[in-house]
């Protein structure tokens, strides 16, 4: 559940310090998923440092994490990858390296996330493999059954019509093919979890919050995490928009969490 709570330290601190600012306010409370625009907004103020942000406050394991993640795709050489909210291009460069002949589309509603990711697609002379959409992630902006893959890495608890995405991504997927899923989650360990999520709640949302140069950045994304649903939840989600062979990956102890399914073949 979202918990209520109108100004943590987090915000209040960045309220100080950035008050001058005016893309670096939000709203008044952050108990219940933003508006579309303002979750727009809050990607598009922070989208050039969004990626040293989430190095520093994962201690570097978000890496770790997306190595991963793009590992257990297992895609055949030649697939079509559609990542979605592709943000800054982390998953979809790391899957290009990983299989050499893949291509990716790439779809996001921030222009300057993907801004950030095209900057790093052309040092990387990869143009003619990854192709950039703007969309929203309700309904694609792509034909039926295109996909040999899908996958939303720290993307999908920001959308508040879940299953919507959930059926069109069923739409746009091959017969056969698989959708991979990654959000952050809680230290499944009894004292280190208990300390991690002492800093979840505390420390993350501060630091982060004054890396982004905003009053809420930061603590709205930790308040996304507790309103995700749970484990069961989540899976049954991905069964009632069809898809089957679901399961759960848990990473570093549940500090990530990996959700898959599979498309039926016929």
């Amino acid at each position: 559940m979202m918990r209520h709570r109108e100004a943590p330290l987090s915000r209040t601190l960045g309220r100080l310090l950035f008050a001058w600012k005016t893309d670096a306010r939000g709203p008044g409370r952050l108990d219940g998923l933003m508006a579309t625009d303002n979750v727009r907004g809050m990607f598009e103020t922070i989208a050039s440092s969004y990626d040293l942000q989430n190095r520093l406050l994962s201690a570097w394991l978000d890496t770790h994490w997306r190595n991963v993640f793009v590992r257990c795709l297992g895609l055949s050489d030649g697939g079509l990858l559609g990542d979605l909210a592709i943000g800054t291009g982390e998953i979809a460069l790391r899957a290009c390296r990983r299989y050499p002949r893949i291509r990716v589309i790439g779809v996001d509603f921030s222009p300057h996330m993907m801004e950030v990711a095209r900057r790093k697609i052309r040092r990387r002379s990869l143009e003619h493999r990854i192709e950039l959409r703007r969309g929203d992630l309700r309904r694609l902006p792509v034909e039926d059954g295109l996909f040999d893959a899908i996958t939303i890495a720290f993307g999908i608890r920001n959308v508040g019509q879940r299953d919507d995405v959930l059926r069109d991504c069923f739409r746009v997927l091959k017969p056969g093919g698989r959708i991979q899923i990654m959000e952050p989650g809680f230290l499944e360990v009894p004292v280190l979890g208990r300390a991690y999520k002492w800093y979840f709640d505390h420390v993350m949302p501060l630091v982060g919050n004054l890396l982004s140069g905003t009053d809420y950045a930061y603590t709205y994304l930790s308040e996304t995490v507790y309103a995700f649903p749970s484990d069961e939840s989540f899976i049954r989600s991905l069964k009632g928009a069809r898809f089957v062979d679901t399961k759960v990956i848990l990473l570093t102890y549940g500090m990530a969490r990996i959700y898959r399914g599979r498309k039926p073949s016929t």
